[in-house]
């Protein structure tokens, strides 16, 4: 979901960032207790410093949660993270981000009419077939919701073959949104035969798929992806070891089959950090994952060499527009009482998508 951001003006984005900086040290201070500031891991540095929390999407989301005495939450990630929020704080509680244009292309995929039209056909096709949803946490509220309203769960990069597991043993078929990926590889994971595992491709009839390749399917997966994770590949994979017989490769499960099936280890964003902090010194790591974690990595270990999978940096670039400036402007408003850029889902929308969070959280 792409939103409309205002411009902020001279003030904020010609400023240099060392005056920004400081400049936002000082009014959280100011703030104090009033605010807490969330920060993804993909987030950039000079944003991330100020972070109160930091971590995925959904522990952000439920740290904020925890915290209910805090009336303002500054979520510096995308929107439907701030979504997520929205959803599990209280209503005493108001969620900002700090740039509107901060979306998720993956999210944006899984657009909810294109969904229920999906939904509609393939529930023809499988007349008598019980279909459970799943969405990963990456997608809008509205799509939560409307697997929530269905009997489904949301869930996470870490417990995605759990949710499935959950899911399969309540239905005959899954429909997994929006990543396509994420699901092939939990799927793959939990040993379901590859020919029981279908893609339906947005915007072909019945996802180009014929009515009997649907009827004997376990799993039918929604052709989402990660621009970001896209852009890892085997041949990375090859290079590296090429090049050091010593390399160990860890990667998210937003990655292709073929990357993930190769790497020494894959596993959310907590769990790359996991497995790099735990890891020995001298040991070598190459990272398929976004770019400022990979970086920060390098950095939090300097006694081993953690690296880029890919040659070329791998930017999540809705993320990158949570710049010091707009992170500066939100909260000076505050200062002065002022509530900008707050995320909102609507009471019934928020009380589908909590009941497929809430699932996910019984698992």
């Amino acid at each position: 979901m792409t939103l409309r951001q205002i411009d902020i003006g001279p003030q904020y984005l010609e400023e240099k960032e060392e005056f920004l900086l400081e400049k936002i040290a000082d009014v959280k201070k100011r703030l104090g207790d009033q605010v807490m500031v969330l920060c993804h891991h993909y987030q950039q540095e000079s944003v991330f410093g100020f972070a109160d929390s930091t971590g995925d999407s959904l522990k952000l989301a439920k740290d904020a949660a925890k915290d209910r005495d805090r009336p303002y939450i500054v979520f510096c990630g995308v929107h439907f993270m701030a979504e997520s929020a929205d959803i599990l704080t209280s209503d005493r509680q108001a969620v900002m981000l700090p740039d509107r244009r901060a979306g998720c292309p993956m999210a944006d995929m899984a657009v909810i009419d294109h969904v229920e039209w999906a939904w509609q056909e393939l529930e023809k096709v499988v007349s008598g077939a019980k279909i459970i949803p799943v969405t990963y946490v990456n997608s809008s509220a509205r799509l939560k919701a409307f697997v929530g309203e269905r009997g489904g769960a949301v869930c996470t990069s870490s417990n995605a073959e759990r949710v499935l597991t959950w899911a399969l043993s309540r239905g005959d078929k899954v429909f997994f949104f929006p990543d396509e990926h994420l699901g092939r590889n939990s799927a793959i994971a939990l040993g379901i035969p590859e020919d029981e595992t279908v893609l339906w491709k947005r915007g072909h009839h019945m996802g180009g798929n014929r009515p009997e390749t649907l009827a004997g399917s376990k799993v039918i997966l929604w052709d989402g992806y990660c621009t970001v994770h896209m852009q890892f590949t085997a041949d990375h994979i090859r290079m590296w070891r090429e090049k050091d017989s010593d390399i160990r490769i860890v990667v998210h499960p937003e990655c292709r089959y073929e990357v993930v099936g190769q790497a020494d280890k894959y596993g959310s964003t907590e769990t790359i950090i996991k497995t790099i902090s735990e890891s020995e010194p001298g040991s070598k790591w190459a990272v398929g994952t976004e770019i400022n974690l990979v970086n920060r990595l390098s950095r939090q270990f300097p006694d081993r060499e953690v690296h880029s999978l890919s040659p070329f940096p791998c930017l999540c670039s809705t993320m990158y527009r949570i710049k010091p400036a707009y992170l500066l402007w939100v909260l000076e408003n505050l200062a002065v009482g002022r509530e900008v850029n707050r995320i909102t889902v609507d009471p019934k929308t928020a009380e589908k998508a909590k009941l497929a969070l809430d699932r996910m959280l019984a698992i």
